[in-house]
């Protein structure tokens, strides 16, 4: 893991994690590297989302997280974008999705009034996920996939250096599915950024994937994703013939 890398990149270092005297994570040592998606896999509580959590700052952690440049060379002031499984938030609310993100943006309660300036970032905003049409829907009248989509537009602007999407789409349709990563991956060849993804659907992570991690705690291996899918570790995580579940 020592090797130096051609890209900036999100360097994890022996990160382990310790609550309450139980282990959720030991040793987890990888590279997430800019202008690629890297997957993260596993079975529900093997630390996936502990980890992000960890990257995120949101949880102590042991060991070291550096955002390095293609020198090796640090970089202060990592901007990270997030988009969690779902946003809990009162679905009666009368709250359109160019007020949610007009808030978010200018920091000031909408009923103040939306500014032109602020109201031309919020369109910017949509179009880059495709969801300029939806600007006027009331949030919680949202589909799934809508609602990821106005999150992803949230995390996206300005671009992060690393955008972390935990399991974004569990409950959205195969269709809706595809349509988020393709934005994504559009987003990622854009702006080159960093992705971290969590996700169950291994159909989806071999299409999409630059580099997959398999963790139970621990790396259990990780690489391309048909390598990762050929190893015995991911036999004994998923059993075999898995992959094209």
């Amino acid at each position: 893991m020592g090797h130096s890398c051609s890209l900036c990149h999100i360097d994890l270092k022996d990160v382990s994690v310790t609550r309450g005297g139980q282990t959720l994570l030991k040793d987890v040592s990888m590279h997430i590297h800019c202008g690629q998606l890297t997957v993260l896999i596993g079975q529900n509580g093997a630390g996936k989302t502990t980890l992000i959590r960890a990257l995120l700052g949101q949880l102590p952690h042991g060991g070291e997280i550096h955002h390095l440049d293609g020198e090796g060379r640090d970089i202060p002031h990592l901007r990270t974008g997030y988009v969690p499984q779902h946003l809990d938030f009162d679905k009666e609310m009368p709250l359109t999705v160019e007020d949610f993100l007009a808030a978010a943006f200018s920091r000031r309660p909408v009923w103040t009034g939306i500014s032109k300036k602020t109201r031309a970032e919020v369109r910017e905003a949509l179009a880059a996920v495709e969801a300029e049409s939806i600007a006027r829907h009331p949030l919680g009248r949202c589909s799934g996939g809508e609602t990821q989509r106005v999150l992803l537009a949230l995390a996206t602007h300005p671009a992060p250096d690393l955008l972390v999407l935990d399991e974004p789409v569990s409950g959205v349709d195969q269709n809706g599915l595809q349509l988020f990563l393709d934005t994504v991956m559009h987003l990622k060849e854009k702006h080159h950024m960093a992705i971290l993804l969590v996700s169950h659907d291994l159909r989806l992570v071999r299409q999409y994937a630059d580099h997959v991690v398999l963790l139970d705690k621990t790396v259990l291996t990780q690489g391309k994703p048909e390598d990762v899918f050929a190893t015995p570790e991911f036999a004994a995580v998923f059993g075999t013939g898995k992959e094209e579940a």
